[in-house]
């Protein structure tokens, strides 16, 4: 039954040579690798729109301009990241180029980070999905954490399935969001230069200020409010990284595809974050992180029935005034974009874990594919940690994005400086003239990027700290720990396990075998382990058995005489009746008496065909093997007995083993229909 639900929820298993290798163009590389960079601008406005209305109406003014902001430092960004394409089109990203140029402290740095941020890219993007669904179908309020779960769920078994990405299935939602927030952002704009652009519903009300902000952005306060609305609106530079670690799926020439991607990025994203608080602006959208208490209506609070909407669906309602199903189109299009962005990350995690896995940092289950030629250990890793997350903070994205902006930060300054180094080592070699110009360029815009990233991550440490961002600091250093701790162990490991072929000792067979076949009654399992321990002509060969009962014992003794069997019965007394202990003894005084002896114990096993069946039986050959497993010399050999309740199973599983698969005909691997030759003679 596991094995036929596995396959109608994973389908059937995929073969190694069957592996997909398509090559992507431009138009489908962008939804592929771009979505999470392109959904941000959902929720990156409303941010800097929160955090600026702590301090009042005037406060939400400046938003525009902190937009600004932060599009010069996405325009900086990315012309920085088409050096890294350029320079580094093998896919490894951020963290290759700090493994290679700043060592394998600053690569494990870089993945850290980076294996922070795709677990907040799902737990953020599913969440501002949440909120959007919650806005296009009022039965969902309330309900926001059930539904990203599920939605989470769904990422986890669609990526299990191993589905590819797909031109059509990940292109529409991205140029449908597109289409619909562009839209509503150039009517906006054409409304507004004519002077026919409405005001937003939530105009009507007023802001009140928290406390601590009374005085607006005047004074040291108001400086850090500000910086702490940069620091949100970052967020809005999230996944630009995917274009840098996707370039070998581009098509030829890659590098330079890759780049022009790059720069769509940063042309629709840049002029959708702008436009949006624009207008937001222009329309006296209010958003605010407590609704019921920070709007006020004639001068009292709105109360706990006011619903807020998303500053984009706000946006549409106002702009197409008269349009019922405008705002619900550009809700329904977003919740499919930040689908489409956590999806990313489930393309970039269980990649970044496999090469991780590979150098010898993480486990190396995440190395390995599962039946569907999908990284699943990485897969079903991401999917637990986000679930987590979106759980802990109530599916908000105003909590998770505090977290979000340190690791993207990280990796872009780790990023820079080690580009700096790379120009700086091949300057050094190339004597062309030209190409040492173009390098200079390069490496000029790569400081300017280090400069301007380390002093956004300054900031967004400083600002955010207090606010959740500690969290995020955290897990970077226990993950950083934790692949240091795996790497010395592997290393300790492979050292230990090292073979010397010029060591002779490698070569030295044990003296003599001693063999011991575990016995406590005269049955068809203990006389099969006893015929198999004489198939192996052990040097020497006994049956030990535990006397804890004189009876019992007794009664042993004369069975064995009685049968015959060729092979003395040893019994190890037990005065406290212990089973494990007398036995690990024994074989402990053999080890003193001949070091060089190989010792070997049989122990008769039953298999069961029921799960209560093993709590019934094998206990105590359970916990010999555990023990015995940790003394060298020593090996266990298991010898099976099949009980008659273990015979459907073995029947089913031999069953699904031999049943054609589909295309088994066409390859030539169904079994003949008829009787074999040798059966027909027979006959």
């Amino acid at each position: 039954m596991p094995d036929v639900f596995k396959r109608l929820l994973l389908g059937r298993p995929v073969r190694s040579d069957r592996r997909p290798r398509a090559l992507l163009p431009k138009r489908v590389a962008m939804p592929v690798f771009a979505s999470d960079a392109v959904s941000s601008v959902a929720y990156a406005p409303d941010e800097i729109i929160l955090t600026l209305a702590l301090a009042g109406l005037v406060a939400t003014t400046v938003s525009p301009w902190v937009g600004l902001a932060v599009v010069v430092v996405m325009v900086t960004v990315i012309a920085s990241y088409r050096q890294n394409v350029r320079a580094y089109p093998s896919g490894g990203g951020n963290y290759e180029v700090a493994s290679v140029n700043l060592g394998p402290r600053g690569g494990l740095t870089v993945a850290s980070a980076l294996l922070v941020d795709y677990v907040l890219t799902v737990a953020v993007a599913v969440a501002a999905g949440a909120q959007y669904a919650a806005s296009a179908i009022p039965g969902l309020r309330g309900n926001e954490v059930a539904f990203a779960l599920v939605i989470i769920a769904g990422l986890v078994l669609m990526n299990l399935r191993g589905v590819r990405e797909s031109g059509v299935l990940f292109a529409i939602p991205l140029y449908l969001y597109v289409g619909a927030v562009g839209l509503t952002a150039v009517v906006g704009l054409v409304r507004w230069a004519t002077g026919t652009l409405p005001q937003a519903a939530s105009a009507q009300y007023d802001l009140a200020p928290v406390p601590s902000y009374e005085q607006g952005l005047i004074g040291a306060l108001g400086v850090f409010l500000v910086l702490r609305a940069f620091a949100s609106g970052s967020a809005a530079l999230t996944g630009i990284e995917a274009v840098s670690s996707g370039v070998p799926a581009f098509r030829e020439p890659k590098a330079r595809n890759a780049a022009t991607t790059l720069t769509l990025v940063g042309v629709v994203s840049g002029f959708l974050l702008l436009s949006i608080l624009f207008l937001a602006r222009a329309t006296g959208v209010r958003f605010v992180d407590d609704p019921a208490t920070q709007l006020l209506h004639d001068g009292a609070p709105v109360g706990e029935a006011y619903v807020q909407d998303p500053v984009v669906g706000q946006l549409a309602t106002a702009v197409f005034t008269g349009v019922p199903w405008a705002a619900p189109l550009v809700a329904v299009t977003a919740v499919l974009i930040l689908v489409l962005a956590a999806n990313t990350a489930f393309n970039g995690f269980p990649v970044l874990g496999s090469i991780l896995a590979r150098d010898g940092w993480m486990p190396r289950q995440l190395h390995t594919r599962g039946d569907r030629m999908a990284l699943s250990n990485g897969i079903v890793a991401l999917g637990v940690a986000a679930a987590m997350l979106v759980w802990v903070f109530d599916a908000s994205v105003t909590a998770l994005i505090p977290l979000y902006t340190i690791g993207v930060f990280v990796s872009f300054s780790m990023s820079q400086l080690g580009m700096l180094r790379h120009w700086a080592r091949h300057l050094r070699t190339e004597p062309d003239a030209r190409e040492r110009a173009r390098m200079r360029r390069s490496r000029a815009i790569n400081g300017f990027g280090l400069g301007l990233t380390t002093t956004v991550l300054v900031v967004v440490v400083v600002t955010k700290l207090t606010h959740g961002a500690w969290v995020a600091i955290l897990a970077m250093v226990v993950a950083f720990v934790l692949m240091t701790g795996i790497r010395r162990h592997y290393d300790r490991v492979g050292v230990e396990l090292a073979v010397d072929v010029d060591a002779p000792a490698t070569r030295a067979l044990p003296s003599r075998v001693h063999a011991i076949v575990l016995v406590s009654h005269l049955h068809l399992p203990a006389v099969r382990a006893v015929a198999y321990a004489r198939a192996s002509r052990p040097s020497v060969l006994e049956a030990v058995t535990v006397g804890v009962d004189a009876d019992d014992v007794a009664a042993l003794r004369a069975d064995w005489e009685r049968t015959g069997l060729p092979v003395p019965l040893k019994v190890l007394d037990s005065p406290y009746r212990e089973i494990v202990r007398p036995v690990l003894g024994y074989v402990r005084s053999i080890r003193r008496e001949s070091p060089r002896d190989l010792v070997v114990v049989y122990i008769p096993e039953y298999v069961v065909g029921h799960w209560w069946e093993a709590l019934l039986h094998n206990q105590s050959a359970i916990r010999l093997k555990s023990r015995l497993l940790f003394m060298p010399g020593v090996i266990v050999a298991s010898v099976p007995w099949q009980l008659d309740s273990s015979a459907r199973t073995r029947a089913l599983a031999e069953h699904l083993d031999a049943r054609p698969l589909p295309g088994d005909v066409r390859r030539g691997l169904t079994p003949p229909q008829g009787p074999t030759p040798l059966q027909g003679a027979d006959r």
